[in-house]
């Protein structure tokens, strides 16, 4: 049996890849149709071990490779390949070298005679809660394939939602970087000719010049009590953030922040959202799937929230409920849990309202982006300007002086 690479689109357009076994192409080719894939190329892949990837050796096994693996393990499982032999061909076609280790020593604990879900749940760096609750759901139910899809999907969403999040923060700091760069050049290259020019004026110099090369003095001999203050300080921050007073203080902050407050906010109503959906449609109960949404934020203040609502269920209160009376869940994704719990489709609605606000995240984003931008321009501008006032004025004073004597 030969083992085959394959790339294709799904009904709505969406490119899917993976690997599948099979005797010949075309009954690969039959079974990509009968699953409505529209092929793009198949290649036959050799799975010795001089064919063998090494990939990359990262520390950090992303979203983005968990949802490659999902959809790659349920392709096979759907082709007929048992859960060890797909295991072992994925591990080749993993970039992650720490994933493929540890999906190596899955497939072994699963040769000696241990459940997928009971393998997986020896690695939770890398397997989750919601992973591992998923799949004992899928096993224990048959319904695994829907299960690796729903995985599959959920990280895919998951990495586009993190995404959007740290786009948010690197512009501010590409624009602090760019600055303390132009800041260091002009103290180290420019700033030190004029003051040689300076020294030979035979002029007094204007009243700005002196003020800005007193404060650019008193920056040069003292620079290093300066860094190592600021040192101080941030070392000062992050144990006091490691407390339990100081991190519930910066989590309560996190959320006041204007606008990156908001895009905490509702990156969290959306990760709850879709998790929710997800482990509530693969059969996980309600409070299992929040134990789960609780060890997936930092956020103090969101842990305490779900912390009342878990209470609030566990003693007979709806979903929507436990929802409102805070200032985490807006009052639209309340109503619509509700309408969804009325109407039995409580996953479906959460998977919609999740994907309202991963849209919300992204105008905020924008939004937040086009505040800054400006507002960064400006900063940078009049940096710059001071500099240039504070260097030419004297020559200009010299300039009309000579004019003027002439």
């Amino acid at each position: 049996m030969s083992t085959f690479r394959y790339i294709a689109r799904n009904t709505t357009g969406a490119e899917v890849t993976g690997v599948l076994q099979g005797d010949t192409r075309n009954e690969v080719l039959l079974w990509l149709r009968e699953k409505s894939f529209t092929p793009v190329s198949l290649e036959e892949i050799s799975l010795g071990v001089e064919g063998k990837k090494k990939g990359a050796r990262r520390l950090r096994v992303r979203s983005s490779d968990m949802a490659g693996f999902c959809w790659q393990l349920n392709t096979m499982i759907e082709g007929g390949v048992t859960i060890t032999d797909a295991i072992d061909t994925i591990v080749d076609d993993v970039d992650n070298r720490k994933l493929q280790d540890v999906l190596r020593e899955v497939s072994g604990n699963m040769r000696a005679g241990q459940s997928f879900y009971e393998s997986v749940s020896d690695f939770p760096k890398i397997f989750n809660a919601l992973f591992c609750a998923m799949i004992r759901a899928g096993e224990t139910s048959g319904t695994l394939t829907v299960v690796l899809t729903r995985l599959a999907d959920y990280y895919d969403r998951r990495d586009e939602l993190i995404r959007k999040v740290r786009k948010a923060t690197a512009y501010p700091a590409f624009v602090v970087g760019f600055v303390i760069l132009v800041l260091i050049a002009m103290m180290t290259l420019i700033i030190p000719r004029f003051i040689e020019i300076f020294a030979n004026f035979g002029s007094k110099l204007p009243p700005f010049t002196v003020g800005f090369m007193a404060v650019y003095k008193f920056t040069v001999h003292n620079i290093q009590y300066m860094v190592g203050g600021l040192a101080a300080f941030v070392i000062v921050l992050t144990l006091y953030n490691r407390s339990a007073g100081g991190h519930r203080r910066f989590s309560r902050l996190r959320l006041r922040l204007p606008l990156m407050g908001t895009i905490i906010r509702f990156a969290f109503v959306a990760t709850y959202g879709r998790t929710m959906s997800t482990l509530l449609g693969a059969g996980v109960s309600v409070l299992n799937a929040i134990d789960i949404l609780q060890g997936m934020t930092k956020n103090d203040v969101i842990k305490d929230v779900l912390a009342v609502a878990k209470d609030q269920i566990a003693e007979g209160v709806g979903i929507a409920l436990s929802m409102s009376g805070n200032r985490i869940f807006p009052a639209l994704m309340v109503k619509m849990v509700q309408v969804g719990e009325e109407s039995g489709s409580l996953p479906q609605v959460l998977d919609r309202s999740a994907t309202y606000y991963e849209k919300k995240v992204d105008a905020t984003v924008m939004t937040m982006i086009s505040v800054l931008e400006p507002s960064m321009i400006v900063f940078v501008g009049g940096i710059v300007l001071v500099v240039l006032l504070a260097l030419y004025m004297p020559i200009f004073s010299m300039s009309e002086g000579v004019a003027e004597g002439g």
